[in-house]
């Protein structure tokens, strides 16, 4: 109860018509000070009292980041109409791009999920009140029916859930910019050779002997029973969806209604105007040197600089100030929690009672959810199963890695390294174009998927050369790194495949890149 507050406030104070009026209001652009002032009302303890107790506390050092801070935080954007809308009616109030109705201008075309060929990288965070993981991950089980489908259709989903950081230190915060950011970018060209599924990426530190600390990265494959374990029930989606008709309905009413009067009512000279006035600049530019008031202070402020002494660590003063803060700091919280809980349940007192539910487009002509045995008959799962036989040695160490995969649920980034090794400098994959590659990792993907016992069957038809199953074994035995590392599943796994091309059983460590000359 009163947790990710900002959607339940949208669904009381919001809609698509507010961000219509302040556009009107300004001129035709939308003001980003708005945005700020309500993300600043989420954590009212930090804007209001603590990054200054915090500043004082340490004044010396601290200032130069707390300008910068505030430099940056207070770099308001401006939009047109158009765009503040789309984001509104897209993606917060309506939810369209989740079901598959979000369109783009001017051709007007929906935006279609399934269709996207790059990975989707998701950031996500337990700290995050704006956009916590069951909203960032909800949309997966949405559009897709399951894990299976994301993988035949040849889709890469890779997320990563942080601990605590808040909804825009995903963004911004260094910790989270020299880890996870990081991390994602030297293991992105791996990322882009990952077999097709859904995976959960963890990094986790490693503290080396010198005092150095590097980073370890393993993706690991998730189902959509760990997608849901996030959520917190779809009790509200019925609300949501009667505030995204109720939404339509006031955007319409004020485009027809007030939209004329206010737009001609507002001059160019009032557009401007609102925009110096807003609070969140008034507030800067009152303690800027643009205030003539301020001029004398820049004085002051040089000669209390040279002339202050810090207090000493034992003054029993800063044990005062240290509680003092801690205090008000608790008060100012337990208001925010009170007033987030105000608000939640206003939202249900309005939104959730029988007769406000029928708002909930009960019309609406759902589409079937696709399931694997519709997935089965599509076009291109069928080629791909009457293909199963066919093939050579691309093929085939393809097909292994994924049954390798599927079996051992995820990678190790040493493992996804060593893979994207030989998809990248190896041939023959180095000579496919990646078009090619990716549909020949999508057909191999769906074989695994519909017929995992008669993918390992027919690898003899596939490598009808005694040298290339040697090749292709040596190579499954080569990206899982050495034996004493591998799952007891794999090995038993790696010795069927040997049994089933008519190799030794014994497993070696393959340490070099066997397919490198």
């Amino acid at each position: 109860m009163g947790e990710n507050t900002l959607r339940y406030i949208a669904g009381i104070f919001g809609g698509a018509w507010l961000p219509m009026l302040l556009s009107d209001l300004g001129g035709g652009l939308f003001d980003g000070a708005h945005l700020v002032q309500n993300f600043e009302t989420l954590n009212p303890e930090r804007q209001l009292f603590l990054k200054y107790a915090e500043l004082f506390r340490d004044v010396d050092t601290a200032h130069e980041t707390f300008l910068a801070t505030e430099r940056w935080w207070g770099g308001f954007c401006l939009m047109r109409e158009n765009e503040i809308r789309w984001i509104v009616e897209q993606l917060f109030v309506g939810n369209r791009l989740a079901k598959n109705k979000a369109y783009g201008e001017p051709e007007r075309r929906h935006f279609d999920l399934k269709r996207v060929r790059a990975p989707i990288i998701i950031f996500t965070s337990h700290g995050d009140n704006v956009t916590p993981p069951q909203q960032a991950l909800n949309w997966i089980t949405e559009v897709y029916e399951s894990e299976e489908e994301i993988r035949v259709r040849g889709q890469h989903i890779v997320y990563l859930v942080h601990d605590d950081v808040g909804h825009l230190g995903t963004f911004v915060a260094s910790r989270v910019v020299n880890k996870e950011y990081s991390e994602v970018a030297t293991t992105l060209e791996a990322i882009e050779a990952l077999l097709p599924g859904l995976y959960e990426m963890r990094i986790k530190d490693i503290q080396e002997d010198v005092g150095r600390k590097r980073y370890s990265v393993e993706l690991i494959e998730r189902t959509f029973v760990d997608i849901r374990a996030f959520n917190d029930g779809y009790d509200d989606d019925r609300s949501f969806a009667a505030v995204a008709r109720a939404s339509d309905a006031q955007a319409q009413i004020y485009h027809a209604v007030a939209r004329p009067f206010v737009q001609a009512a507002v001059t160019g000279v009032s557009a401007e105007a609102s925009r110096t006035l807003h609070p969140k600049r008034l507030a800067r530019a009152l303690l800027s040197s643009q205030n003539p008031v301020m001029a004398g202070y820049k004085a002051i402020s040089d000669q209390v600089r040279k002339s202050r002494a810090k207090a000493a660590a034992d003054n029993p003063l800063l044990a005062a100030e240290a509680l003092f803060v801690q205090g008000v700091e608790q008060a100012i919280v337990a208001c925010r929690d009170w007033r987030d809980m105000g608000y939640e349940l206003t939202f249900h007192m309005i939104w959730s009672s029988p007769w406000q539910r029928l708002l909930s487009n009960p019309y609406e002509a759902y589409l079937k959810r696709t399931t694997l045995d519709h997935m089965r008959r599509e076009p291109e799962v069928s080629i791909a199963l009457n293909a199963i036989a066919t093939g050579g040695l691309t093929e085939a160490i393809i097909r292994i890695i994924v049954l390798l995969v599927t079996d051992r649920g995820g990678f190790r980034r040493d493992r996804l390294a060593r893979w994207s090794r030989v998809l990248i400098q190896d041939e023959p994959f180095r000579s496919l174009p990646s078009d090619r590659l990716a549909d020949i990792t999508r057909q191999q993907s769906a074989i695994v998927t519909f017929e995992p016992e008669q993918a390992i069957q027919t690898l003899p038809l596939l490598l009808t050369d005694p040298k290339q199953r040697q090749l292709a074994y040596a190579v499954a035995c080569y990206v899982p790194g050495p034996v004493a590392e591998m799952a007891p599943s794999t090995v038993t796994l790696l010795q069927r495949l040997a049994e089933v091309l008519g190799l030794p059983s014994k497993l070696t460590d393959v340490i070099e890149d066997p397919l490198a000359a």
